[in-house]
């Protein structure tokens, strides 16, 4: 049993320093594998012709930017 627990706390101490170390550089996490992107898809909705509610809200954003001070 106090292998176990020598392990277990071990393991804890190391993910405690992995989580450290995050904080303390404040970078955002990030994937690696590219996303989308990788596979060849621009865009999540990938379609010639998008639907009525996606061109409302498309319209929404676009309307957004336009107002938007910054």
């Amino acid at each position: 049993m106090s292998l176990f627990l020598l392990t277990f706390g071990l393991l804890i101490l190391i993910v405690v320093a992995m989580a450290v170390g995050v904080i303390v550089q404040k970078k955002s996490m990030a994937g690696s594998c590219g996303g989308l992107g990788a596979v060849g898809i621009d865009k999540a909705c990938d379609c010639d012709d998008p639907c009525d509610k996606r061109k409302k809200r498309l319209e929404k954003e676009q309307v957004w930017k336009e107002n938007q001070i910054l």
